[in-house]
């Protein structure tokens, strides 16, 4: 699986991974996904919102444990985050059928479209349309870096963008969910464990930054006649890291465009994108604030004028405690299987507000994500597979 997978949206320059959500790589993913379900005898179907799921047994009945994540990645991203708990997904079933062992429960397999919000910048579109988060209204509206709204775009790979929205009917017949999932961080490389279970996921959103100025020719304009929105913006990503740094917070500001762009000319508009976390909400709040004020200040300074729009926020995932005791019982064994926090967000964070949902996590050596030099060991991702075989059929099964 791992191998057939592999080379889908692979950009040879870099070495990373451009799955964005309905492009050719994003079909060519599902396409792969359809396969691995239909070579299983499962049942396969797409939702309202474009998820796919792989059912064994029946989908109506209720009380269906469910696990899987997502095969889109964000620019250049590494080959594990998202794809390694889809390979594995289908793998624990194969270990679960290879045992003998036989659901009492509906299963089911299933891949979250648009996880990463690359090309529409909102993610976890998929889970927050089924969770009620993202409205339909709005996530039609949404367009990509070439003006591309995400309605032509679903249109455009056979999905109608018309039929989008809550679908508490389908969540309502989930028992529980289980992700697993690369670990973003290097807690469990330092503590020697190949698999750990989720606690909590940080509060977490994404806001747009507006520095608006005023355009002109960078070689005759003299510097005290400027309005150039590049000197507040520059001294906004400065104050972000100052704020975050002071709170015991992150704050990044990893994407940003300019018009009119030119080597030449002063910009007349600059837009950044900042992601902010904290262990809190209280505290995220109060870094966002910080950073705006910033921005505001020295935009005043600067002659610029500031605009911030938040774009998608979540709070604070604590997950099901029950739940989570439940897998850590589950893979004890001999010693205590770690118990974990994360500042990374995931459909499983989406779905905890209306579904009991837990997360594995996989030893990641170096804790480089989001970058092709994400790695895993074979061993440590067979030991994953073999975890989440045990907690399904731990829950599942008897």
């Amino acid at each position: 699986m791992w191998r057939d997978l592999l080379p889908v949206g692979r950009d040879t320059g870099t070495g990373g991974y451009r799955r964005y959500a309905w492009t050719p790589a994003d079909t060519d993913c599902r396409a792969w996904f359809r396969a691995q379900a239909e070579s299983r005898a499962l049942t396969y179907e797409v939702d309202r919102n474009g998820n796919q799921w792989a059912w064994q047994g029946d989908p109506t009945a209720g009380d269906a444990v469910v696990t899987g994540s997502h095969l889109d990645s964000v620019p250049d991203g590494g080959p594990f985050d998202g794809p390694l708990g889809v390979i594995s997904s289908f793998a624990a079933l194969d270990e679960l059928r290879a045992r003998g062992a036989t659901p009492t429960r509906p299963l089911a397999l299933v891949n979250f479209t648009d996880e990463e919000g690359a090309r529409f910048g909102v993610a976890c579109a998929g889970s927050r349309l089924s969770a009620g988060q993202l409205t339909p209204e709005r996530a039609r509206e949404l367009r990509d870096a070439d003006g591309v709204s995400l309605a032509q775009a679903m249109e455009a790979a056979g999905q109608d963008p018309e039929a989008i929205g809550p679908d508490p009917e389908r969540l309502g017949r989930i028992g529980a969910f289980v992700e697993l999932h690369i670990e973003q961080g290097r807690a469990l490389d330092l503590s020697g464990d190949a698999v750990g279970v989720a606690s909590a996921i940080w509060p977490h959103g994404r806001w747009r930054f507006d520095f608006t100025g005023e355009a002109n020719h960078a070689g005759t304009t003299r510097l005290e006649d400027r309005r150039d929105p590049m000197l507040t913006y520059a001294n906004t990503v400065l104050a972000a890291r100052k704020k975050a740094r002071l709170a015991g917070a992150l704050a990044t500001f990893g994407k940003v465009s300019v018009e009119p762009n030119g080597v030449n000319a002063i910009a007349s508009l600059v837009r950044g994108w900042l992601d902010s976390r904290a262990a809190d909400e209280a505290t995220l709040a109060e870094v966002v604030t910080a950073i705006e004020q910033a921005a505001t200040e020295r935009g005043a300074r600067d002659g610029v004028d500031v605009r911030v729009v938040r774009e998608s926020f979540t709070p604070v995932v604590e997950f099901a405690h029950d739940l989570r005791d439940r897998l850590t019982a589950l893979l004890g064994g001999a010693a205590p299987v770690p118990v974990l926090p994360t500042g990374a967000g995931h459909d499983a964070g989406i779905l905890s507000a209306t579904v009991p949902t837990a997360m594995l996590f996989v030893r990641n050596p170096t804790g480089v994500s989001h970058s092709p030099a994400e790695s895993a060991a074979e061993d440590d991702c067979v030991a994953g597979v073999t975890a989440l075989a045990d907690v399904l059929e731990g829950l599942a099964c008897r």
